[in-house]
């Protein structure tokens, strides 16, 4: 059996992410923070498609957390590894930079960006040791182009971006592959605030994105299809920005 982690993956691109890993044979580890409802609906979505999915929980901001729960599922799967990891779980704190509390900043520097560190590096040592994985980041317009009201979003992701590059460099020769996806205006709860029909008319395809169309490129760089594909970004925004 295969393993992915998806961060984040009780709603939105998550879920869909989810869903794709576990149509590639993927048994499929659905991380979550406390929305236990969502997430549980996630794995029955996916078990009722022929697929298998398991729960497990933790907040990617919280070393610990994550660090006791990888821990505890690689002591009780000692025969498997994770061979997917899709770091995808964020926040954001919008508001100019000028009213930015500190908590605004590190909240979303720990979520989107310190949580890298901590998930990855303990999945990164069983694929060196198995010398194969697949590495995908979620990041996003925001972190490419910045974005006015997300000076802390825009950093993370542009950071998430930088250590994405620089990681694929490092264990490339291990047949490792670290790519980033970087989304646009997609429909979710996260974009929920957004005022959709004046965003549109900027973008060319004249339309917020799906989850589905995110996960479709999610699943292609997690595949083997994408072998000689690394240190890459892949914008998904209907060409609002290039």
């Amino acid at each position: 059996m295969k393993y992915a982690l998806v961060t984040g993956g009780s709603r939105g691109i998550g879920k869909a992410i989810c869903k794709k890993m576990a149509l590639m044979g993927y048994h499929v580890l659905i991380n979550y923070k406390s929305n236990q409802k969502e997430a549980l609906i996630t794995q029955q979505d996916i078990i009722s498609e022929g697929g298998s999915a398991e729960l497990i929980p933790f907040d990617v901001s919280v070393q610990e957390q994550v660090e006791n729960a990888l821990n505890t599922w690689m002591n009780n799967n000692k025969d498997a590894y994770i061979e997917v990891l899709i770091n995808n779980a964020g926040i954001r704190k919008d508001t100019l930079f000028i009213w930015m509390e500190n908590n605004h900043w590190f909240d979303v520097l720990d979520t989107n960006l310190n949580s890298f560190l901590y998930v990855t590096r303990i999945l990164l040592k069983p694929m060196l040791l198995k010398k194969y994985g697949r590495i995908v980041n979620v990041v996003s317009l925001s972190g490419i182009k910045g974005l006015p009201g997300q000076v802390n979003y825009s950093a993370a992701k542009a950071g998430l971006i930088a250590a994405t590059k620089a990681l694929a460099q490092e264990v490339g020769k291990k047949k490792i592959t670290v790519n980033a996806v970087a989304p646009g205006f997609i429909r979710t709860d996260m974009t929920s605030d957004m005022k959709e029909d004046e965003l549109m008319q900027m973008i060319p395809l004249n339309r917020f994105g799906n989850p589905e169309e995110v996960a479709e490129v999610v699943g292609f760089l997690a595949s083997e299809k994408a072998s000689y594909i690394t240190g890459e970004v892949i914008s998904v925004n209907g060409g609002l920005y290039t």
